[in-house]
């Protein structure tokens, strides 16, 4: 019987996207293995596979024959380690540089002359044991690679050493090696930059919690806390949990779950998140989610999946990997047959640059998906990044996406007395009802400071509105045919007209003034519009289940087509038809009643998805906060991002194009082409830096 599970494989030492490839295929290769995707940002493979055929023992096997390991230590381990490591490095790095410093000053010296006598009085022999001990650990590397019928970057630059040391250049050789180190640390940057994002963000998380029980404060490991235990948290500390607010109030900045620079206060039965800041007040908080299950985990957990999702230029980039240096070999090959020239042959292995090829998209794509962690929008991918930057159709719920998702004010008609005193005796009468326009109609009433009288023989009338009693008046809000005799006056059919909820206010059987509500549009959705119609998006429409009058009250505001009365599977008809024509479709909504839709579209962006396990999941770029400014600004960042992956691309093929050939026709010495071998890498590195860059409209 087949018990199919899924598990997290810790993985070391894997520099650059060749390093994730080989891992992958040692993982898929082995026998009850059903998927598995690595992920060089956060130094792992998740597997998918049927543990009745295959272990975890046999992971670890299949990872450490492809030249990598799975660490097996728990976290003080694994910290101590790592604190050896960097220690390390920096002992190595120091070494690196006096080692560097002798060889450059040997190169200058060769190069004009000045140390000819010099090496000529060091022995061949002692040339090439130098060359030995400092390029044995990549060597090696390379041995194993080939033993698996693999070809690494330091393949070519390896055979490239061997052949000058085949002419007697030992001091080419030894160059060659250094600059292999060179190459192997400026892969450890690229890469370290890419995973800066997730590593960052994984930091932003508490790592303890203080919590109560049996009337005593204890702080206990995170892991430590379960669903339901009461959490204190104090000035200047950061929330360890998801939960709800049981006692005091605080003020919190939110900013690492929802991206809002804005401080919320939270009060008694507020939700309120984990790797939040309390900058005021204390409260208590009962606990709802934990590490992974929490929001901000979720957060962290897309952050480091989105690699999974390549985007088109990314899967060519990895098809072109594979069969760039076989190519190489060969054009080395041709250029040995045609010149015979052995310096020239070496010069095209030393200068071939596979890795810029490989990291130009990856790390483009991790930069942009970080940068945006950070403001509230959550990326699951870079496919969907570049199927953002080509859209060309925007299709948008109405209800809690363009709109509030709840009924307000809008207006106050008096026809007897004054609007401030007919909204008092309406809110007044409303006190006590449960009902969404009562509570439009308080809170219209607070935001205008209006103090509510006391209410007596107070009745709640199904479908139909309240009756109470105030100030000794029989006060009745809601339909009109609460009322006996009344006809509709103009001005409240215009209202309705409008789209609006209209509730007639009544004093002892008299019409006295009329209250409108409705879902009322988000403020700042036209100019978002307008930003998204700048970018070219020039066929936007609103899909909506709600009546035709609201959808064309609020369509007519915005200027945009509209199609009202629809169902789910209507939205996901009509996002398959524009599809079906050719177009590349976004789909904006809530999440939740249009997740259908959001999965159908190319891209799905899901607004206001804060604590929303069911929108995260549902859309491929989740919002984190309901603000519509977002919309427009993942859009620039997906062109942004897409401009800079092919400006990438196009760097790394034009260098190598040229480097080959001025290699093959020996205008490039192997010294030198070995030197100008990283420099792709630190160009890629640099140009994808920009993208971390918070560029808002």
């Amino acid at each position: 019987m087949s018990d199919m599970r899924t598990l997290e494989i810790p993985i070391t030492g894997m520099d650059c996207a060749e390093c994730t490839q080989h891992v992958q295929r040692a993982i898929a290769s082995l026998p009850g293995v059903i998927q598995v995707d690595v992920f060089l940002s956060s130094e792992k493979a998740i597997v998918q596979l049927d543990s009745g055929r295959v272990k975890v023992p046999d992971i670890r096997t299949a990872v450490t024959r492809a030249g990598y390991s799975v660490p097996q230590a728990d976290a003080k381990t694994t910290a101590a380690r790592s604190s050896l490591g960097s220690f390390s490095r920096r002992i190595f790095t120091v070494l690196g540089l006096v080692f560097g410093a002798v060889i450059l000053l040997v190169v200058a010296g060769e190069w004009l002359g000045l140390l000819d006598n010099l090496t000529a009085f060091i022995p061949f022999p002692v040339g090439l044991a130098l060359v030995l001990i400092g390029g044995t650990p990549i060597f090696l590397n390379v041995v194993r690679a080939a033993l698996k019928r693999q070809v690494i970057a330091h393949t070519l630059m390896s055979i490239g050493a061997l052949a000058a040391l085949v002419v007697g250049e030992w001091t080419t050789a030894l160059v060659v090696v250094f600059f292999m180190q060179i190459s192997s640390y400026t892969e450890r940057l690229t890469t370290n930059g890419a995973r800066r994002a997730v590593k960052d963000l994984t930091a932003l998380a508490p790592q303890t919690a203080r919590i109560e029980q049996d009337g005593e404060e204890r702080d206990v490991p995170i892991a430590d806390v379960r669903v339901g235990d009461m959490v204190v948290v104090r000035p200047g500390e950061k929330i360890p949990v998801d939960g709800e607010v049981i006692s005091g109030q605080a003020v919190v900045d939110q900013s690492t779950v929802t991206g809002e620079s804005m401080p919320v206060e939270v009060i008694i039965g507020s939700r309120i998140f984990a790797a939040t800041l309390v900058q005021q007040g204390s409260c208590k908080i009962r606990t709802r989610a934990v590490g992974t299950e929490s929001t901000f985990g979720r957060v962290i957990k897309l952050v480091e999946e989105a690699e999974a999702h390549r985007a088109d230029v990314q899967q060519f980039a990895d098809k072109f990997s594979a069969w760039y240096l076989p190519v190489v070999a060969g054009i080395a090959g041709l250029t040995f047959l045609i010149s015979r020239n052995p310096l020239a042959t070496a010069a095209v292995l030393l200068v071939a640059c596979s890795c810029s090829i490989a990291i130009a998209t990856p790390i483009a794509m991790l930069a942009s998906i970080g940068a945006g962690a950070k403001r509230g929008i959550l990326i699951k991918g870079g496919k969907y990044l570049e199927a953002l930057a080509k859209a060309d159709v925007l299709l948008i719920d109405k209800t809690g996406t363009l709109t509030l998702g709840r009924p307000q004010v809008t207006d106050v008609v008096a026809l007897v007395l004054t609007e401030n005193e007919i909204l008092t005796l309406a809110a007044s009468s409303e006190r006590y009802s449960e009902h969404p326009l009562a509570e439009a109609v308080r809170s219209a009433a607070r935001e205008r400071g209006l103090a509510l009288a006391e209410v007596t023989e107070f009745e709640s009338l199904a479908g139909m509105g309240v009756r109470a009693r105030v100030n000794g008046a029989v006060i009745t809000v809601g339909r009109i045919s609460m009322l006996e005799g009344v006809d509709l006056p103009p001005k409240a059919q215009s209202l309705e007209d409008e789209g609006k909820t209209v509730l007639f206010v009544s004093s002892n059987g008299e019409l006295i003034g009329l209250i409108a509500a409705a879902d009322t549009l988000r403020g700042e959705v036209p100019a978002a519009l307008a930003k998204t119609r700048e970018l070219g998006l020039r066929t936007i429409e609103l899909l909506t289940g709600d009546n035709e009058r609201s959808a064309t009250a609020v369509s007519l505001k915005l200027g945009i087509a509209h199609r009202a009365n629809l169902l789910p599977q209507d939205k996901i008809r009509i996002v398959k038809e524009y599809q079906a024509q050719g177009h590349v479709v976004v789909m904006v909504g809530d999440g939740i009643n249009d997740a259908p839709a959001l999965a159908q579209a190319n891209v799905g962006i899901a607004m206001g998805t804060v604590g929303t396990e069911i929108a995260i999941e549902a859309a491929h770029i989740a919002l984190m906060r309901e603000d519509w400014s977002l919309v427009p600004q993942v859009m620039v960042t997906a062109r942004r991002t897409l401009r800079v992956v092919k400006s990438n691309l196009g760097f790394a093929a034009a260098y190598n194009v040229i480097g080959l050939t001025l290699a093959a026709f020996g205008f490039l010495p192997p010294i030198l082409a070995a030197a100008l071998q990283s420099l792709p890498d630190l160009g890629i590195l640099g140009n994808s830096a920009r993208l971390l860059k918070d560029k808002m409209l």
